[in-house]
């Protein structure tokens, strides 16, 4: 029988092994979703909410062993993969306190009566919200507490059902996600685990849903689009990034840089808004250059499971190939290697924190997405210089400046192409605000208001009074 191996990235070692669905369990488990929907949706959004709510708070009771879950099929360093889930119920508590609000039927306009009676009208025009159906949510392995909850609880507190396909790389803690729902209260047809590759993922697009929200790269996302293009039905997908900040010549370099490196390689660079492009006055290039070289070579590279350890291996091996491809290039086209550039000597998927410098726009590295510890370092003469370079991508999701400007900054950032733009800081999502990019990095935003009014479909009412 055909399983998946669930690796450890620390030892490629096989934790465990699951058997994926079919495509005809897919189609019957959307069949039950589709049934258990109708039910979920009459229930009132309090209780809806309030059973998301017990979720959080099993989240954060049930962190460190979660934790241990994800360090352990990921590689992701413990102490921020239970930085993750703590940071979770946030996320997942801004949709509880405010989607209600946001569903709530509107009156438009009304005309009065004919008649002339105080208060009334003849015709009334509203606005109400319905739950889209059955939606899958297609998920990543590199914050799947985060990436997930922006999808699966706006799309539950709403009123829909979720077919939920966690990534390949986080099976295991996608049952975690999955078993917590249903002890907080979510019936177990209205939140569904599908297990499987891109086919079941393929089976899942083709079954009867009314709604994909995809997470992950723009070459698969562009093939989900593709082929659920006839069905007319609601798509979303955040996918990569290749986020440029300029550094401006009237920063602190050595607070620059510091706060850079961890933008950078938080995570292993494996995330979609990771600084992947970082451009510096040349007045201050120097010394930045300096700074960012010590802050990188400072941070400790070990097994995921130990506590202080802030560089793990890499989720997936075949990514160690794509880095080194993008070292090869640049040195090959004139780089110079700062540091790093090849595979750890050490068991398991560990490539070297690199840094190249001499860089330009004609090395992968400062046009592909890295989704890895790397990072190139470009000296610019001016901010119209930085502006050209930075909108030099087909990604359009985050952007930073760093400078004491105000004013300087937000100019800059008005004129780079962006779903959000940070003033001296970076790699920072807050639910309030939408998620959202532009080009290659998406369509569509989560978080916030739109990421509410996402999992809903509007309808208007005109409505007349008869006449006396």
């Amino acid at each position: 029988m055909e399983t998946i191996p669930v690796y450890n990235p620390a030892t490629g070692s096989v934790l465990r092994r699951l058997t994926p669905h079919t495509p005809a369990q897919v189609r019957a488990m959307v069949k039950r979703a589709t049934k258990a929907q109708l039910e979920w949706a009459q229930r009132s959004v309090k209780d809806r909410a309030d059973i998301l709510a017990r979720f959080s708070v099993l989240l954060s009771q049930r962190a460190d062993q979660l934790a241990l879950t994800l360090s352990a099929e990921t590689g992701k360093p413990v102490s921020q993969a239970r930085g993750e889930i703590l940071s979770t119920p946030a996320r997942v508590n801004y949709f509880v306190d405010n989607s209600l609000e946001h569903m709530r039927c509107t009156v438009m306009h009304t005309e009065p009566d004919d008649v002339g009676i105080p208060g009334s009208t003849s015709m009334e025009e509203l606005v109400s919200y319905d739950a889209l159906g059955v939606v899958a949510n297609i998920s990543a392995w590199n914050y799947p507490y985060f990436v997930g909850s922006n999808v699966f609880a706006p799309a539950l507190i709403t009123g829909n059902a979720v077919i939920y396909k966690p990534s390949e790389c986080a099976l295991l803690t996608g049952q975690s996600i999955t078993g917590l729902l249903h002890e907080a209260g979510v019936p177990e047809d209205v939140f569904i685990m599908a297990v499987g590759d891109g086919r079941v993922g393929q089976a899942l697009i083709e079954s009867d849903i009314q709604g994909i929200f995809f997470t992950g790269s723009y070459e698969t996302g562009a093939r989900v689009a593709s082929a659920a293009a006839h069905k007319m039905i609601p798509m979303q997908f955040e996918l990569g990034g290749k986020d440029p900040v300029y550094v401006a010549d009237d920063v602190d370099p050595a607070q620059a840089a510091a706060s850079l490196a961890d933008g950078a390689f938080y995570n292993n660079g494996q995330s979609c808004c990771a600084v992947e492009r970082i451009y510096v006055h040349q007045d201050i290039y120097y010394a930045f250059e300096k700074a960012f070289l010590e802050a990188v070579n400072g941070f400790k590279m070990g097994a995921p499971d130990h506590e202080d350890t802030y560089l793990g291996p890499l989720t997936r091996e075949a990514q160690i190939d794509v880095i080194q491809k993008q070292v090869d290039d640049a040195l090959h086209q004139g780089a110079t290697l700062a540091c790093g550039g090849r595979r750890a000597s050490i068991e398991g998927w560990y490539y070297e924190p690199t840094v190249l410098t001499d860089v330009n726009h004609q090395m992968a590295v400062m046009q592909d997405e890295s989704f890895g510890p790397i990072i190139g370092l470009q000296k610019v003469g001016s901010d119209e210089e930085a502006v050209a370079l930075m909108n030099d991508t087909r990604y359009g999701l985050t952007a930073g400046v760093f400078s004491r400007d105000r004013s300087r900054a937000t100019h800059i950032l008005q004129q780079v192409k962006s779903g959000s733009s940070y003033w001296n800081c970076c790699d920072r999502v807050n639910p309030r605000l939408p998620w959202t990019g532009i080009g290659q990095s998406g369509v569509g935003s989560t978080l916030s208001r739109e990421g509410i009014r996402a999992f809903l479909r509007p309808r208007a009412w005109h409505l007349r009074a008869p006449s006396n």
